[in-house]
């Protein structure tokens, strides 16, 4: 029974990638003619069939661009490079899509020290940082072993320096993991979809104004209450906006 089942589970997943790879190639083809909104549809039908690639996201992005709409298409540029990070024709294409922005914000620079960590604990990605700290303690357990067991003072030698560099890098990888891992869940990314919102100073109408928001920019998301969500600018500035006005970015 579980046999069958099987099988019966693997010819539908079979047929639904076939079913996809279709869709993408009609998308891909109504795009190259110009068609770009039948062509949104197409790529969102395949998202709503479940299948997520970088390479639909910036398809479905680059025909939100062909079509002026800001907000889309810097909301699957920005999902696409979720999945490929460092990619070259993501980040070109999603540079494009920005100059069609109204608000101008700044990033509050890092300075020193914390810039160089930051750089390089978001070089990798948890899982990689995790990989890389079991190999370094490996080799650490197997070159300590080797010093134990050889006669060589040279070998002793080498095997001790090279045990403790394994053992230290190993702990540092480690602690990145941890900090890539805190990273990711504190970020919470959102793209404005609302042509204009005011951000409230309060989870509320009534509140004064903090400042305006236009579509296509990027904000974190820091609270919840209700139908409102604080979020923080690039730039440092905190405020309120309502939950329709914006579009969380990690979701699938």
């Amino acid at each position: 029974m579980k046999k069958l089942l099987y099988i019966l589970v693997f010819a539908l997943s079979t047929i639904s990638l076939a079913q996809n790879n279709e869709l993408f190639d009609q998308a891909n083809a109504l795009y190259n003619e110009g068609k770009f909104s039948d062509a949104v549809n197409k790529y969102e039908a395949i998202i709503k069939n479940g299948q997520h690639s970088a390479e639909l996201y910036y398809n479905l992005g680059n025909a939100h661009y062909k079509l002026n709409n800001i907000a889309p298409s810097i909301y699957y540029y920005e999902k696409a490079l979720q999945l490929k990070p460092n990619d070259k024709e993501i980040l070109n294409n999603i540079a494009y899509a920005k100059n069609m922005t109204i608000d101008d914000i700044e990033a509050v620079p890092k300075l020193g020290l914390s810039r160089f960590f930051n750089k390089a604990i978001n070089a990798l990605t948890y899982d990689n940082w995790a990989t890389l700290s079991i190999i370094f303690v490996v080799a650490f357990v197997l070159l300590f072993i080797t010093y134990f067991f050889t006669f060589s003072t040279s070998k002793k030698r080498l095997a001790f320096v090279s045990g403790l560099g394994s053992l230290l890098i190993g702990l540092i990888c480690l602690s990145f993991a941890f900090k890539k891992q805190n990273l990711d869940t504190n970020n919470n990314p959102a793209i404005v979809f609302a042509k204009e919102t005011e951000v409230k100073s309060e989870p509320n109408m009534g509140s004064t104004e903090a400042f305006v928001l236009h579509e296509g920019t990027k904000v974190q998301v820091l609270d919840t209450i209700n139908n409102w969500k604080k979020i923080k600018l690039a730039d440092g500035k905190t405020g309120w906006i309502i939950s329709g006005d914006i579009k969380l970015l990690n979701t699938f």
